[in-house]
């Protein structure tokens, strides 16, 4: 939590303008008996090279003053990227509503008339203090958030079609590494944020109460802004970004067991635990927006014990085989196959003479034809358009399975039926001294 805010006085900078000395001294001293840190200029243009050379957190901006007047410095300030962002409260003598409205149009977020209360002023200054504080926060936990969702994005991306297994642990690290930071420093300060605006909030009822006839301006701003939506929808804002970075938790952990970061390579594991994290990862393509699209997965498990194994390699090939499902069922069900059937993946698990696990993928999708089944395990064959596939997925599962684990890799198809693959996996990993070619 940053230390400069509101109740913390002494490093937020305040500038006043105004062409009045004794104004000049009194806001000066008064300010400065209060904490803050007061800087003066005596007109418009020493106010723009004044914020220039050092960003104020505040600005108290008189109107009638020689050359450039308030509403001229104020534009320029809200012009320029650099000083945008500076709140300005007007102080003026003028009281006319339309003097007030151009204040506000330039950019002033807050308009006080002379002659005025210290009180009403100071608290107006913490008042907007606040607010840009909070601004600011927000501002930055999107940001971060943003670019977490981006980097995910791309994560998740590379991770689904990139199958060699050489860099694999090492992306996962990294993205694990530069995500649990901002995804933790975004969970830690919403409880912060969701109890800073309930507290802005309650300020703003108790504005009300005491001030029930507010004037035609703030009525209009009330109505503009739309108060009491934004009261009642605060809170939503606040529940999605949590729920955002819940969701981006749990997919940070389905990397790491999917990989089994910081694990050894050979490790006995729950074999259900691989196919979820791998489900998990195929989510954006499993659950579609188009609800006709969207596919069904049916699992079916059986009490397993643990299976020692390549943990991440076996992991690697249950994503090339549920991804190659998935590749099948949007071929059939939007390239010319009407079907009133809903698209639906089987995952069943079993035992098998209590020396091996068995695990069927399976598919209603649009099945593989006898010319490509001769081809299906070969280097570089795919039947994907240019681009999108690079044909190593089946041969890189075939030589993780039969080479690695000394298993086996085989499936059953018919065109429009969909496919079943079946891989059977060695409860204890025996190592094989040569390789065998693949011969499903």
């Amino acid at each position: 939590m940053n230390n400069d805010s509101p109740n913390n006085p002494q490093k937020n900078d305040i500038l006043v303008v105004d062409d009045t000395p004794d104004n000049i001294r009194f806001l000066s001293t008064m300010l400065t008996e209060q904490g803050y840190n007061v800087r003066k200029a005596i007109n418009g243009q020493m106010a723009l090279t004044a914020v220039q050379a050092v960003l104020p957190d505040l600005i108290l901006l008189d109107i009638n003053m020689p050359g450039l007047d308030g509403y001229e410095v104020c534009k320029q300030l809200k012009q320029n990227e650099k000083t945008n962002t500076v709140p300005v409260i007007f102080l003026s003598a003028l009281d006319d509503t339309e003097d007030k409205i151009k204040a506000f149009k330039v950019g002033g977020v807050d308009y006080i008339t002379k002659p005025f209360h210290f009180e009403e002023v100071l608290a107006r200054i913490k008042n907007q203090l606040t607010i840009k504080q909070l601004q600011s926060q927000l501002k930055e936990q999107n940001q971060q958030l943003k670019e977490t969702l981006n980097e995910l994005k791309s994560a998740q991306a590379q991770l689904i079609h990139k199958e060699k297994m050489v860099s694999l642990g090492k992306l996962v690290a990294g993205i694990s590494h530069q995500l649990n930071n901002p995804i933790s420093f975004i969970a830690g300060n919403l409880d912060f944020t969701r109890n800073y605006i309930q507290d802005l909030l309650q300020l703003i009822k108790i504005y009300q109460q005491e001030y029930p006839q507010p004037t035609e301006i703030i009525k209009e701003a009330i109505q503009e802004i739309d108060l009491d939506f934004i009261s009642a929808d605060l809170e939503k804002v606040l529940g999605s970004i949590q729920a955002g970075s819940e969701r981006i938790s749990t997919i940070i952990l389905a990397l790491r067991i999917f990989s089994r970061l910081n694990e050894s390579e050979i490790k006995s594991v729950d074999i259900h635990q691989g196919i979820d994290s791998s489900l998990l990862l195929l989510q954006h393509r499993i659950n579609q927006q188009d609800k006709d699209l969207e596919i069904e997965v049916i699992k079916n498990y059986s009490e397993l014990p643990k299976v020692t194994c390549y943990a991440s390699q076996l992991n690697q090939v249950f994503l090339n085989l549920l991804n190659n499902a998935v590749d099948a069922l949007e071929s059939k069900f939007t390239k010319g196959f009407p079907e009133t059937t809903k698209p639906t993946i089987w995952i069943d698990t079993e035992l098998d003479d209590r020396t091996s696990v068995l695990v069927r993928i399976k598919d209603n999708g649009c099945g593989i034809s006898e010319e490509v089944k001769a081809h299906l395990f070969e280097p570089f064959f795919t039947t994907q358009p240019g681009g999108k596939g690079s044909g190593l997925g089946l041969l890189t599962s075939y030589q993780i399975v039969v080479e690695k684990h000394n298993g086996k890799l085989s499936f059953n198809s018919q065109v429009g039926q969909g496919a079943e693959f079946i891989v059977e996996i060695p409860i204890e990993l025996v190592k094989l001294s040569s390789s065998r070619s693949p011969n499903p």
